[in-house]
């Protein structure tokens, strides 16, 4: 890659001749699909931004304007050309850099990114900055047609219509078409309304208003006309309506296209959006072909996704409770293939609906149609349910209208890294009134969860962690009630656990039980809110509890076993095994959990400490 190891930085990309400039984003391409395709990542996404990325560097400049990202999913090419090739090979893996935008991983990181459509209120709270400062520089987000659906997006276009600060949006569009392309036209208008004749011309007329009749009210008028005249002489647009001007749509392949349009933006006085049409995948056979398989993929070596994934044991339960009562709606935003629910779309096509990456309208609209008679399921992952914490309280649990959320991924998720980790959802949703909470184990465990949350005449949450899934963790002659498990030794101490944590509380129990030492009861909580009283009554007499959890320690399991035991007189000492409050940096969920120290060993450590 002749080319791009000359690239050290983005003034290297302004420098480049133009004839060489395709075989630099061909270059750029290659070396994302090699190390995505072994490291794993969002490569579709990537692969469509490349032209996009290449012009913006040539005409902007990162050191001093600010390029904010949507979600990230596309900014691979971003991070090879702005200095991090030579690392490139470390994506999003231990101690490497991240899969998305990170401020502090890079000075042309400007703003830090995981999650969908915050890109345009972070560009519009940046170019605001910027004119209060004084500040001379440009504000530019790019924002996918996916991400613009999302409400936040929507209130981040209405403001700034009201403000007319400077600033660039780019809508990268590869899925749909908004408006027609009316090719040179589109450069025309937008040459024409950033020329030094009209923006004289503008200025003049709006001076002499003011002068001759002391008041913006006759250029106000004549504003409201030319826009009335605009309106009759080109299809209407929800962007123009919303106070912003619209160029494109424009070929967001052509990069000789995106740096004439970019330039001309540079020059535009107010709020602004540019349409680009671009290809997920381009360049890449097999993503163009299959772009939403190849949206996100696994790392080389990685096991793909089996029949025994937690993701599609609960598609399963969830399609059972379907098929037995013709209320259950499956609502998702925009997660079908990541919950593994495409056999539910096509078995149950008019109770089925993807909303699209609007998780508060999804939980509002689950409220709704449990309010009108049916029991409405939404599946969705832990990180992305943060998004909509006002809905769950405030719409559903306060209602205690009838809605099951399964929250898929809940737990450490590996290398997507700190915004994608299912570390929040047990401890908030906890607090919450009215709300059950339920942490299953096994497959069985699952169903039970599941089962019950039908029968409940409020709202249930179900989280369940990414990976494979075991039919039975319990002996078969273990207690097990549809709230728990007890292994019975007999023991003078016991472990606690929920959810995936259970696996590591057993093995926890081997390795005491193989160096001699005094293997402990086993308390496996299926439902951790409210806590399954009857099973916790088994605690009476221990000397003391160590609790085990894949969330953080603060409002966690421990501290409520704790509180249980001191409000019931308990002479029980509770210490817990958890996360310390930290955000969790990429690295496959067995690298996390043992730099975080949620390991078996770390309680067989506390064990013999409280054993001296």
């Amino acid at each position: 890659m002749a080319l791009l190891d000359d690239i050290k930085g983005p003034e290297d990309v302004k420098k480049l001749p133009e004839k060489e400039l395709l075989g630099l984003i061909g270059e750029v391409r290659s070396r994302i699909v090699d190390v995505t395709l072994k490291n794993g990542g969002h490569l579709a996404s990537s692969l469509g931004a490349v032209e996009l990325i290449v012009a913006l560097l040539r005409v902007f400049d990162p050191r001093r304007d600010r390029v904010v990202f949507d979600v990230g999913h596309q900014a691979y090419a971003w991070k090879i050309l702005t200095g991090r090739n030579a690392r490139f090979e470390t994506l999003r893996t231990e101690g490497g850099i991240s899969g998305f935008p990170k401020m502090s991983e890079s000075p042309y990181d400007h703003f830090g990114v995981g999650h969908s459509s915050t890109s345009l209120s972070a560009a519009l709270g940046y170019a605001v900055a910027r004119d209060l400062r004084g500040e001379k520089h440009h504000v530019v987000a790019v924002v996918g047609d996916g991400a613009l659906i999302n409400g936040e997006s929507f209130e981040a276009l209405n403001h700034a219509g009201s403000l007319n600060n400077p600033v660039i949006f780019i809508l990268n569009d590869n899925a749909m078409s908004i408006s027609p392309r009316v090719g040179g036209m589109a450069l025309h208008l937008a040459r024409l309304s950033t020329s030094a004749l009209y923006k004289g011309t503008k200025n003049v007329v709006k001076s002499f208003c003011r002068r001759a009749f002391r008041t913006d009210r006759v250029y106000r008028r004549l504003e409201r006309m030319k826009n009335a005249v605009k309106k009759a002489l080109s299809r209407g647009n929800l962007f123009s309506d919303m106070g912003l001007t619209y160029w494109g749509p424009f070929d967001g392949h052509d990069e000789q296209e995106l740096e004439r349009v970019f330039a001309l933006a540079k020059n535009y006085d107010g709020p602004l959006l540019i349409h680009v049409l671009t290809e997920k995948g381009k360049g890449y056979a097999p993503a163009e072909e299959n772009p939403v398989a190849y949206h996100g993929v696994a790392a080389a070596g990685k096991a793909p996704a089996s029949s025994a994934s937690w993701s599609r044991a609960a598609a399963a339960c969830i399609e059972d409770l379907a098929e037995k009562d013709p209320r259950v709606t499956i609502l998702t935003p925009a997660m079908t293939e990541g919950c593994a629910l495409n056999r539910l779309r096509a078995v149950f096509p008019r109770r089925f609906f993807d909303v699209g990456i609007a998780e508060e309208h999804m939980l509002t609209f689950a409220a709704g149609q449990a309010a009108g008679g049916l029991r409405p399921i939404a599946c969705i992952y832990s990180t992305f349910l943060q998004r909509a914490m006002d809905q769950l309280v405030h719409d559903i649990c306060l209602q205690r209208l009838p809605v099951i959320l399964a929250v898929d991924r809940a737990g450490l998720v590996g290398e997507d890294g700190e915004t994608h980790q299912g570390l929040f959802d047990m401890n908030w949703a906890s607090a919450i009134p009215n709300l059950k909470v339920w942490a299953p184990y096994d497959g069985r465990s699952l169903k039970a969860a599941f089962k019950s949350a039908a029968r409940c005449e409020g709202p249930s949450l179900i989280r369940y962690p990414r990976g494979s899934v075991v039919e039975r963790l319990t002996p078969a002659d273990v207690f097990e009630t549809a709230d728990s498990a007890f292994v019975n030794r007999n023991s003078s101490w016991c472990v606690a656990a929920a959810g995936s944590a259970c696996q590591i509380a057993r093995r926890a129990a081997e390795l005491v039980d193989e160096r001699g030492g005094e293997a402990p009861d086993l308390l496996y909580l299926n439902r951790v809110s409210p806590l399954p009283e009857e099973a916790l009554a088994r605690l009476d007499g221990k000397k003391f509890l160590v609790t085990v959890e894949e969330a953080y320690e603060r409002g966690g399991l421990g501290e409520h076993l704790a509180l249980f035991c001191a409000e019931r007189g308990l002479p029980c000492a509770v210490r817990a095994a958890a996360l310390p409050a930290a955000f969790v940096a990429p690295g496959t969920p067995a690298q996390q959990r043992k730099r975080l120290g949620l390991t078996p060993e770390r309680i067989v450590e506390i064990y013999e400490r409280q054993m001296r």
